[in-house]
């Protein structure tokens, strides 16, 4: 980096070193922390001078402490904090620190090797300690910082994030102190609504420990980077929080001096932004700033660290035409969690497979687009289009409820107004989209639906042989059988499967207009429970029906009620089962194995290549005792109440307006009843070729492996399918893969993904939600502790929550209520337990509604927040056909 061409290399030796002699590539020796404040000295920016005590000081100080790897934390905090300093080391340090002053007031903080990256800011879990004045004052610090890397909360942290206890090593700042008259943080992208050059800043007045720690209400600026303008102004109550000492105390609240005005004047807000600008711009990303104002107004940055907590940026569009916005298909298929790089490139050539060819990528073309490793589409020109938007609105009320709103909030962003051009460009390419080829056999369905039904079952006997690949096969003859098929064969084969369930659902729409006032809320989706023809609860079925076959005989019972999943998968592959649940689980994956949770990635094992979540099921299955609550039962109930309601309804409207009247709502109700349930089919088949792509690929990856081009077979999902070409021609692709796995483990640890997202990172959600909060702290209209989402199956239910991330070694009482962020095909054996069902994310005819509603128990979706605002082992009453949670008052009054 310019300016560090003079600098005095440092040794690997070194214990102490200036931060004038730090630089980016430095972090084993100095931590993440120092060599951020190095280049930001480098670059000429304002930070107060300092050195840095070295890792080398501090391995040598473990070794000496008889630090083992194998000892708990506490213990190793505990030699850290007591540990004598050797001589030479002491002597640096102290020469260092005279070469600031006489007793300067310094501030010393820990710099970990792990720290302040972009993938981990360990923000806040080491310890830093301000105006430390005096030698032995210094050395205590020092090793205070050091003991601090083993606090509970800092194991925690590394635990969390994929780091290796023992490889993390850690150096300390020690930096003249500055006076602060004001101090505080600064973020160059709006960290709540992810929107990039939006700088946001807190102030209060003194040193910062106490806004940082979150024990003042400070004041908050928003602010236009490119502007200047202050968007945004709130100022803090400055009421300072003195929390009592552990074992006792009282909280007590108190004033800053000053209080009433502001900590920071408009031209001090700017010059901030504008500091922030400088160094965002030398990182080349956001970032989070710490930084303080001298009383005669010079500003010193004493931190710097990349924004970690961002969803990444879309890819500039080919046509710059402002900005653009994106619907996150991931999530619309029930997927918090990232997808492999093989499974995003399927992904990709079948929806050029399935784009509008007319609009060309002109800019009314919609395309797809990979964001965090995550499939989303472009939907700008559906946005400036009235037919457009339109479409979308009645798309994502029955598929993602939450998105209606979010969508409306975006129509009245002035940069989405409608524009004639987009509107002709999208119906010139939407008339060469497939749907629009399939309404004939839509109304056929309509008209006959066993015809319609012999149709997909011939649909079915194309794809098995298109399926089929000759034996033996080159790499390359595997990689081009699985692009041709999914560039090519796949989409109109999983289209031809379409029309019984479209047909359906038109049937039930069209009830639902003869009835009108007549029908209640929820008593058309009773209608829908017990569906025949769904593969999905027909899977289901058939699992709980292999777990009643295990249960006979006792030595299998025992093994799966006793041993943990994993390792009963590993005893299956084996083939070391007990006899009875060997077979009973092999003759399932037999005809299921093809099926996984997160299916839709090529990346995911199936079922049948790691059973452990099947082994978990169906251990929660031989817990049910109750033979009332017995799956099968309350399928057959659910059906049976099902045709009742149709028959209340004809009976209903009959009264009202007339046989004649009633016999069309009883046959629009069971004919929607005869082919509604194929919803679930054309995914099922879309996953049974995904499961014979996904084997070829395997095999390529074995003859990579093999050849050392890639570290393990199963690496080759962290490529595409050019890329494998190239492997395939002798590249060494290990490096680029290890990268594509740490960035994936970092996606996989993403709690929030974006709906809609906006080209400058904007989370338009969370945008809408942050506006809402600025007009009004509530709305008033629910009673506390009343959550609101979007009815989806009708009942309601009071019971004990279970909030499960991953359904993976889940564990479900019967009659829980299940909470979770969204589902698909892998989560709803626990269906089968549950007593009733509460997503973030789904509308009324998304997967998890659909399972409950055939299942008969009340589900709510769209409920924002509901992992983190419902408690595993709170008591909930769920309503869905109100769509809200009550929780328990108790415990919302007691948190």
């Amino acid at each position: 980096m310019e300016g560090h061409a003079d600098r005095p290399a440092s040794r690997p030796g070194n214990t102490v070193i200036s931060l004038a002699h730090v630089d980016a590539d430095m972090v084993p020796e100095v931590g993440g922390k120092a060599a951020n404040l190095g280049v930001l000295l480098a670059a000429g920016l304002p930070v107060p001078s300092g050195f840095c005590v070295t890792t080398a000081a501090y391995r040598r100080v473990a070794a000496a402490a008889g630090v083992e790897p194998s000892e708990p934390a506490e213990q190793t905090r505990s030699r850290l904090a007591s540990a004598a300093l050797p001589a030479d080391i002491v002597e640096a340090i102290l020469a260092a620190y005279a070469g600031l002053g006489e007793d300067t007031p310094v501030a010393v903080r820990s710099s970990a090797t792990a720290e302040d990256l972009p993938e981990a800011s360990f923000a806040g879990q080491l310890d830093s300690y301000l105006n430390v004045v005096g030698a032995d004052a210094l050395l205590d610090a020092v090793r205070r910082c050091w003991a601090s890397l083993w606090t509970d909360r800092a194991v925690a942290y590394r635990a969390d994030h994929g780091i290796a206890q023992r490889s993390v090593g850690i150096a300390v700042v020690v930096q003249e102190m500055v006076d602060a008259g004001v101090a505080g943080v600064m973020f160059t992208a709006n960290p709540l609504t992810g929107r990039r050059q939006e700088t946001v800043i807190d102030a209060a007045r003194g040193l910062g420990e106490a806004l940082v720690s979150g024990a003042v209400n400070p004041d908050h600026f928003t602010v236009d980077a490119a502007t200047g303008e202050i968007l945004q102004r709130s100022l803090g109550d400055k009421l300072i929080e003195s929390r009592p000492a552990p074992g006792g105390g009282t909280r007590v609240l108190r004033r800053q001096d000053g209080g009433a005005q502001p900590c920071l004047t408009d031209e001090q807000v700017r010059s901030l932004a504008s500091l922030g600008t400088r160094v965002e711009v030398l990182y080349g990303e956001p970032q989070d700033l710490e930084w303080a104002i001298e009383p005669r107004g010079g500003i010193r940055v004493v931190q710097s660290r990349p924004i970690t907590t961002l969803f990444p940026l879309p890819e500039p569009h080919s046509h710059d035409d402002g900005v653009r916005a994106y619907l996150c298909a991931s999530l619309l298929q029930g997927l918090t969690r990232p997808l492999t790089p093989m499974g995003l490139a399927s992904f990709t050539l079948m929806s050029d497979r399935a784009r509008p060819t007319a609009a060309g990528d002109g800019p009314g073309a919609y395309r797809s687009a990979q964001v965090g490793m995550r499939m989303f589409v472009d939907v700008t020109p559906m946005l400036r289009s009235k037919g457009g938007r339109c479409s979308l609105q009645r798309a994502m009320k029955v598929a993602d409820a939450r998105s209606v709103d979010v969508l409306a909030y975006l129509a009245a962003d002035p940069r989405f107004s409608l524009t004639k051009a987009s509107g002709a460009a999208l119906k010139a390419g939407l008339r060469g989209t497939p749907p629009f080829g399939l309404l004939g056999h839509v109304l056929a369905a309509m008209a006959n639906p066993a015809a319609a039904l012999d149709r997909v079952r011939e649909s079915d006997h194309e794809l098995d042989r298109i399926l089929m690949l000759p034996e033996p096969a080159s790499g390359v003859l595997r990689l081009d059988f699985v692009e041709r098929l999914l560039s090519k064969d796949i989409t109109p084969a999983v289209m031809r499967v379409l029309p019984p369930a479209a047909a359906g659902y038109i049937w039930l729409g069209l009830a639902r207009l003869l009835l009108g006032r007549l029908v209640r809320a929820g008593e058309l989706q009773a209608v829908l429970r017990g569906l025949p023809h769904n593969v999905t609860t027909e899977m289901d079925l058939e699992l709980w029906r292999t777990a009643a076959s295990i249960r006979e005989d006792p030595e299998s019972v025992r093994a799966l009620t006793g041993e943990d999943p994993r390792m009963l998968a590993g005893r299956y592959t084996e083939g070391s089962l007990p006899a009875v649940c060997q077979g009973a689980l092999r003759g399932f994956l037999a005809t299921y194995g093809h099926r996984a949770v997160a299916e839709i990635d090529l990346g995911v094992p199936r079922w049948g290549e790691d059973p452990a979540h099947i082994i978990n099921v169906l251990a929660n299955y031989l817990r049910l005792a109750d033979p009332e609550l017995a799956p099968d039962r309350r399928f057959r109930r659910a059906a049976e109440q099902a045709e009742a309601k149709v028959a209340e309804l004809a009976e209903r409207s009959a009264r009202s307006r007339g046989r004649p009247f009633g016999r069309i709502v009883a046959h629009s109700l069971r004919r929607a009843r005869e082919t509604a349930g194929m919803r679930e089919y054309p995914k099922f088949r879309l996953i049974t070729a995904f499961a014979v792509l996904r084997r070829q690929l395997q095999l390529v990856g074995e003859e990579l492996a093999e050849a050392g081009r890639i570290a393990v077979p199963e690496d080759v999902f962290f490529l595409d399918l050019a890329e494998a070409r190239v492997a395939l021609r002798g590249a060494d692709l290990r490096g680029p893969v290890a990268e594509r796995r740490r960035r994936y483990d970092r996606e996989m640890r993403r709690r929030r993904v974006p709906r809609l997202l906006l080209s400058d990172g904007t989370d338009v959600e969370a945008a809408m939600g942050a506006q809402a909060r600025a007009v009004s702290s509530a709305d008033g209209q629910l009673p506390p502790g009343t959550l609101a989402g979007t009815a989806a199956s009708a009942g309601s239910v009071t019971g004990k929550a279970r909030v499960i991330l991953d359904p993976a070694g889940a564990h479900l009482e019967p009659g829980e209520i299940l909470v979770a962020p969204s589902t698909d095909p892998g989560w709803t054996p626990l269906f089968m337990t549950a007593g009733a069902l509460v997503m973030e994310m789904g509308g009324p005819i998304s997967h998890g509604a659909v399972v409950a509603r055939e299942y008969g128990i009340p589900a709510v979706v769209g409920v924002p927040d509901a992992t983190t605002r419902i408690q595993t082992g709170d008591t909930v009453t769920v309503d869905g056909a109100a769509g809200t949670i009550v929780v328990d008052a108790e415990r919302q009054e007691n948190p």
